[in-house]
């Protein structure tokens, strides 16, 4: 069977991009309009440092660094439907934050209206499939500001961002659905229910038996599959992901990180005692980079001992617990040593380690993303104030990514159909005497 490409916009530091690479598939080329997170990318894709077997191509046309979509659209629409033909796969979600009920989810929100740009990448390209990713809230209609409702007028019919990609991708002849999955069904250690969307180009479709339905069965066998292969089960806890990178008995060492000021310490990693902790060691001879341990004031650690002694965990302090404890965030889990971690989001103080008084690392919280040691992160650790909206640092590039292992499963699955696909058009053209060039081209 031959090599399957992707394309991979809205790249961010590369979750989904390296899941489709685990999955068998060669990567073509990426887009990522942070320069941070695009850093992080090139240097496990492109650089002297990345693996062989997750190396990009990258076509000599596009420059290598930071893009927006918008902008290769405007630049290098040519180029792309040259690529038709050529691309197997378009992956790429938008970012989640307009869709997602922890925000204010604003239909007019800028960032919204980047699906728009998706499906015209999509119309360029013509890839026999595509995957889109999001939070679950995409499927789910929004209020817009500049609307005012009226009382007794009828209620305004609205659909979800979703409903509209349906139909804009209906327009240009590809079937799209969607399924909610959680991650740590496929060996990811962490709680992380995402909505699914995958389309297929309706030619293609048309081949295999039971249409898009068939390319969810096959998502549910690779599932299955993968946990054998890798030798995990459905729930991995945040025990048997981290625990070789406790402080405990371990021996602290200056972080050296080039992006990280003075101060700052790290903890040597310990031995791996799991099955998920090998996995993410394998390829990694080396100590893992981001590492860096938070300062907390010592007021601070105390407060989080207490909590970690007293709170619940596994789920979110309620209001009166937060209150009790002088805390004003909204969201902080406790992690349970012995369940999958909650979803891990941009914000590093939104998770407490489950035996240590402190945040995690920007390494703990790959690894329940599932990313493996040998994967580098670049740029800021974090950001704060007005940045948070401009920058994409490490914790930001974790928190929004793609889980590789999930990834994985879904980019398997749509490498299977488009086999499929491709054995039914050859079985045709063998067998049918009606079989016509075109049809068979």
């Amino acid at each position: 069977m031959r090599t399957h490409k992707f394309v991979d916009l809205f790249a961010g530091c590369g979750g989904l991009s390296l899941g489709l690479s685990l999955a068998g598939m060669q990567g073509l080329f990426a887009i990522e309009r942070d320069s941070m997170a695009f850093e992080t990318f090139a240097t496990n894709f492109r650089s002297e440092a990345s693996p062989i077997a997750h190396k990009f191509e990258w076509p000599s046309w596009l420059a290598q660094r930071a893009w927006g979509i918008e902008e290769l659209l405007n630049e290098h629409q040519h180029e792309l439907e040259k690529l038709r033909g050529v691309v197997d796969v378009l992956a790429g979600g938008p970012p989640c934050q307009g869709f997602s009920f922890a925000g204010r989810r604003m239909e007019d929100d800028p960032r919204n209206l980047l699906f728009q740009k998706y499906v015209e990448a999509v119309d360029a390209i013509r890839p026999a499939a595509l995957i889109l990713e999001n939070v679950p809230g995409m499927r789910v209609a929004h209020r817009s500001s500049n609307v005012v409702e009226l009382p007794f007028a009828p209620a305004p019919t609205r659909r979800s961002f979703y409903d509209k990609l349906v139909e804009s991708l209906d327009r240009i002849e590809y079937e799209i659905d969607a399924v909610l999955l959680d991650a740590s069904h496929f060996g990811v250690p962490q709680k992380r229910l995402r909505l699914v969307a995958i389309g297929v180009r309706r030619d293609l479709l048309r081949r295999i038996d039971g249409g898009i339905d068939r390319v969810f069965a096959l998502l549910e066998q690779a599932r299955a599959v993968q946990l054998v292969e890798l030798g995990l089960t459905e729930a991995i806890s945040a025990s048997q992901a981290i625990s070789d990178l406790e402080t405990a008995g371990a021996s602290l060492h200056a972080c050296d990180d080039p992006e990280s000021p003075r101060g700052f310490v790290e903890a040597r990693r310990g031995e791996a005692t799991t099955r998920y902790q090998r996995l993410m060691r394998d390829g990694a001879d080396q100590a893992p980079n981001s590492m860096r341990l938070a300062r907390h004031r010592d007021d601070v650690r105390d407060r989080f001992a207490r909590i970690l002694a007293e709170c619940r965990r596994g789920v979110r302090m309620d209001d009166e617990s937060r209150r009790g404890y002088g805390l004003k965030k909204h969201r902080i889990y406790p992690l349970s040593a012995t369940s999958p971690a909650p979803t891990i989001t941009t914000l590093p103080d939104d998770v407490l380690h489950y035996s240590e008084p402190r945040i995690l690392t920007v390494r703990e919280s790959a690894r329940l993303q599932s990313f493996p040691d040998w994967f580098q992160f670049k740029g800021k650790f974090t950001t704060g104030g007005n940045l948070r909206t401009k920058e994409c640092p490490r914790y930001t590039q974790v928190g929004n990514a793609v889980p590789p292992f999930f990834a994985r499963a879904i980019g398997t699955a749509l490498r299977q159909a488009i086999e499929e696909i491709e054995n039914a058009k050859e079985a045709f053209c063998q067998d049918s005497q009606l079989a016509t060039v075109a049809a068979c081209s």
